[in-house]
This record gives C-alpha cells, sequence and structure tokens, in this order.
C-alpha cells in the first residue's frame, strides 16, 4: 500500500512512528507538506501537485493536519477523497471536530455527557450566560484556542464578567462552561480507533495550572478506564464521524463528560504512558479498513 501522509512537520514523533509502523508492516508512506500542495480543480479531473509534480497512486491519505492550516488542509484533503484516495479520517469528519460550537451541539445531540456549556454573541447577555452555566468558578474558552491556549478559569462571577467581556469586545467567539471542580486538574484521553479504545492516560496538569495539556507542562500515566467512560469515548467518535482520535473527559461526580474529540491527536504521550503501539494499531487499521472498499461518515451535521 502505498500511503501519503499530509502534514506540516515530518519530523515530529507522532509523524515518524506512523511512518515507521507503515514501514514495518512492507507498505511506502510518503510525508507531504500539506500547505506546498496546490490543486487543480477541474471537472471529472481533480489533480493535487506537490513540488511541480502530479500526485498520483496513492491508496490511502493520513491527514495530520495542524489547526493553524485547516481550512487549506481540509481543501487539499477533499482533494484526495475525489481522486478517490482513501482517507484515515474524512475532511467533514476533522471539520465537525475542529469547529468545538459544532461539536459540542452534535454531542449534546447524541446524548454524550458534556459539561454545562453556553454560548452567545451579544455582550450585554453576559449576565445570562453566568447564570445559565451555574455561576463562577467558570471556564472561558476561544473557539479558535488549541493546546489550552485561550481557555481561562475565572473564580468569580465578577472576573468572569470582565474575561467574557474583554474577549467579546476584541470580536473573539467563546464558550463558556461550568468548572468541574472535582476533576482535580487531570482529565482522561482515550485513545479511539476504528470504534475501539485502544489505550487511555490520565493527564495532569502542572502546579497552579488547572489545565492538563502535556504542551503546557503536564504529565500522563496509563490508567484504567470505567466501561462508561469507553463507551462515552467511542460513542463520541462515532458522533463526529472519526476512525481515529483521542477523546479528552473528566471525571465529574454525575459521570464522564467530554470536553473535547481531537481529530489529529498526538501519539508521544499515550505511547511512553502506557506502552502500547498506538501507531502499529493505526496502520492495522487503515489496512483492514481500506479492504472493505468505502469511506463512510457516520456522524450527522
Amino acid at each position: 500500500m502505498k500511503i501519503a501522509m499530509l502534514a506540516r512537520n515530518a519530523g515530529l514523533y507522532s509523524h515518524q512512528r506512523l511512518k515507521e509502523a507503515a514501514e514495518q508492516r512492507g507498505h511506502e508512506l510518503d510525508i507531504i507538506d500539506t500547505l506546498r500542495c496546490y490543486m487543480n480543480i477541474a471537472s471529472r479531473r481533480p489533480e493535487v501537485y506537490y513540488n511541480g509534480e502530479k500526485l498520483r497512486h496513492y491508496d490511502a491519505v493520513i491527514p495530520r493536519i495542524g489547526a493553524s492550516v485547516t481550512f487549506y488542509g481540509l481543501a487539499v484533503l477533499r482533494q484526495f477523497e475525489m481522486m478517490g484516495v482513501y482517507p484515515l479520517n474524512e475532511s467533514v469528519a476533522i471539520g465537525r471536530s475542529r469547529d468545538k460550537l459544532r461539536s459540542m451541539q452534535l454531542l449534546a445531540r447524541d446524548g454524550i455527557g458534556l459539561p454545562v456549556t453556553t454560548f452567545a454573541h451579544d455582550p450585554k447577555q453576559t449576565d445570562e450566560v453566568l447564570k445559565l452555566a451555574g455561576g463562577a468558578p467558570l471556564v472561558v474558552k476561544l473557539l479558535e484556542g488549541t493546546q489550552g491556549i485561550g481557555v481561562v478559569l475565572a473564580d468569580t462571577n465578577r472576573s468572569a464578567k470582565s474575561v467574557i467581556e474583554a474577549f467579546r469586545g476584541a470580536k473573539v467567539n467563546i464558550l463558556v462552561q461550568e468548572f468541574i471542580k472535582e476533576a482535580g486538574g487531570t482529565d482522561i484521553r482515550a485513545l479511539v480507533v476504528g470504534g475501539r479504545v485502544i489505550a487511555a492516560m490520565k493527564r495532569t496538569g502542572a502546579a497552579d495550572d488547572f489545565r492538563s495539556n502535556l504542551h503546557r507542562g503536564g504529565s500522563a500515566e496509563a490508567i484504567k478506564i470505567s466501561p462508561e467512560e469507553r463507551s462515552t469515548a467511542v460513542r463520541a467518535a462515532k458522533s463526529m464521524g472519526l476512525n481515529v482520535c483521542g477523546v479528552d473527559m473528566l471525571r465529574a461526580n454525575h459521570g464522564a463528560v467530554v470536553m473535547e474529540v481531537n481529530s489529529t491527536p498526538g501519539l508521544e504521550g499515550v505511547e511512553k504512558a502506557t506502552g502500547i503501539d498506538v501507531a502499529g494499531k493505526i496502520i492495522e487499521f487503515l489496512e483492514k479498513d481500506i479492504k472493505r472498499g468505502s469511506t463512510r461518515t457516520k456522524g450527522k451535521g
């Protein structure tokens, strides 16, 4: 099988591990810089060019599209899809998961546990938003934020109101969520591949930081998750229509709540924490699924 990987940085651990796993199983994998692709959008003759040459004869494409290049990256991925190349994750599914508001709406529609989440446009509605979210402490998130950037914990209603009004004054879109205090600065990242949780880790935030992102200095360890948490992760992946994803959950008093579904999960933290060959399992799934001969985005909306 000849595989294209759309990625900006070929040297990242996750990308090297996927390349290594593919080659160990007898496949050829080329890492292609997403932003250096350009497209010929011709009727019945879609083409992708890279470094002046037409890309052809790929059986599958693994999208590792960074959040900062989502728009162009999804356009390139769609072009591969129109060329009949099998995508590990489909463009429409990645688009759903990258839109924080849309993804929360879809998860809520499917009855998946979420923190109380509110969204409004008019700064004059701030008091109503705070009331709907249950009052401080509250988490205020930029819709476009990643890796814990643009996430603020407001301890009082007054500080929450100031943060919300500041963000809205800058004309950026935000979500306001209840703060799950009982999670104690930890979350769970469950790796879902082909409708199964293949690995899970508990992430703990750095000292004095409520965010548990490893990019923010957090730590990780292997964890055994409950059947409810396993089911929640699998259902969240299905809601987005993603074959491969990381589902981030908190342990609330009323059960597991989903914070985010990541369509391009990093592999380093989970592989090192659990000792599981996640890259190998992704390639193994790709081999089996491509033989079924179709792409299928199960999520709707």
